[in-house]
């Protein structure tokens, strides 16, 4: 075996990892859960690589009080970028398989963190913008408060906490980078071996 060729399993966990970014698309990849007294229930947001779901006109209604903006599918450019590159990553991990070479699978690796990094970046903004553009002329305005969502994790806004976390296609594609790091560091460790 040449040390520039990637192992079989290699290849292998490779073809997987397409198919779970593909399954990406079908499910929400972020949730953000809101409890209060008079929500029970609790409200959750679910964010898919294509569009919002959970209770989207409740939580919009609660806003408007506060003076956030609604939220809409068509007011976010991701929506419609986002599917074509989970679709292109699930090529070029089946690409980087199929021909096998290290050097690839380098590349693939520093595209994919750096994409991971770009995503949670312009979530954080969106959600800064979200959070801190207010309407002054809403219903309700508490001095110096702002509404951003936490990234990841816990906040209390007013008598709302907010719990945001990956969901199912968010657990996917943090197990894919894993994976695609693990081969990475495998890959390596062979080729070292062989030398």
């Amino acid at each position: 075996m040449q040390k520039k060729t990637l192992q079989k399993w290699v290849r292998l966990v490779l073809v997987l990892c397409a198919a779970g970014l593909v399954l990406v698309l079908f499910v929400p990849m972020w949730r953000i859960d809101l409890a209060a007294p008079q929500y029970p229930e609790g409200l959750m947001l679910l964010i898919y690589p294509n569009n919002i779901g959970g209770n989207v006109d409740i939580i919009n209604g609660l806003n408007h009080y506060i003076g956030m903006k609604t939220l809409h599918t068509a007011d976010f450019m991701e929506f419609t970028v986002l599917p074509y590159i989970i679709a292109v990553f699930a090529a070029l991990f089946v690409i980087t398989a199929i021909a096998g070479k290290r050097k690839l699978l380098n590349s693939l690796f520093i595209l994919f963190v750096g994409f991971g990094i770009l995503a949670m970046y312009d979530f954080w903004r969106w959600e800064f913008n979200y959070g801190h553009n207010l309407n002054p002329d809403a219903a309700i305005i508490v001095p110096g408060m702002a509404y951003q969502p936490p990234l990841i994790g816990y906040k209390q806004l007013l008598n709302f906490g907010a719990y945001s976390m990956p969901d199912i296609g968010g657990w996917i594609f943090i197990g894919v980078g894993v994976l695609l790091f693990l081969c990475v560091i495998a890959t390596w460790r062979n080729s070292k071996k062989i030398r």
